[in-house]
C-alpha cells in the first residue's frame, strides 16, 4: 500500500459518464481515493452506500471522495444509478488496474483492486492509507473522519 509523505501518483481515468478525471482536477483540496474491488458485489454495495450516507460530511471536512475499480465507465453508470450515488467513480478499466496498482492496492491472485483508502492532501501528498486485510472487510467511515481530523 501507498505510504504517507508519498507524491500521489498521477491519473487520468474516465468516471461513470465517460469524461477524463484527473488527480489535478482536486489540486488545492483533499481527496480521498476509496479502491473498491468491483461493481454491484454484495460487499462494495454496502461499503460505497455507507460513503453515500456520511459524503456530506467528509465534504463539510473540506474533502472530495472518489471510487476507482476496474468496472467500465457503462458499468459503473449503472451501479452509481442503482444505488442513487453522487461521487464519481472512476474506471481503472484499461490497462486493468494500472492506477490500482500505483497506489498498492492491487490482489493479484485474484486480479482486482483490494479495498482500500487514500487521503491525498492539497498538494498531491498521501497524507495517510489504508489497505483492508481482505476484501471482505469495509473500512469504516470513523477511519476517513479521524485521517481528515489528523
Amino acid at each position: 500500500m501507498i505510504q504517507a509523505g508519498t507524491i500521489a501518483p498521477g491519473f487520468s481515468l474516465p468516471d461513470q459518464d465517460g469524461n477524463e478525471v484527473s488527480l489535478a482536477d482536486y489540486a488545492g483540496g483533499k481527496l480521498v481515493l476509496v479502491f473498491y474491488p468491483l461493481d454491484f458485489s454484495p460487499v462494495c454495495t454496502d461499503q460505497l452506500s455507507l460513503y453515500q450516507e456520511v459524503l456530506d460530511e467528509i465534504q463539510a471536512h473540506g474533502a472530495s471522495l472518489a471510487g476507482i475499480s476496474v468496472d467500465s465507465s457503462y458499468c459503473h453508470h449503472a451501479f452509481r444509478e442503482q444505488l442513487n450515488l453522487t461521487m464519481p467513480l472512476l474506471a481503472d478499466f484499461n490497462p486493468k488496474g494500472e492506477v490500482c496498482r500505483a497506489y498498492g492496492a492491487w490482489i493479484d491472485q485474484v486480479d482486482h483492486g483490494n479495498r482500500s483508502l487514500v487521503l491525498i492532501d492539497e498538494e498531491g501528498t498521501v497524507r495517510w492509507s489504508h489497505a483492508s486485510p481482505t476484501p471482505l472487510e469495509i473500512p469504516g467511515a470513523n477511519l476517513i473522519f479521524d485521517a481528515l481530523a489528523a
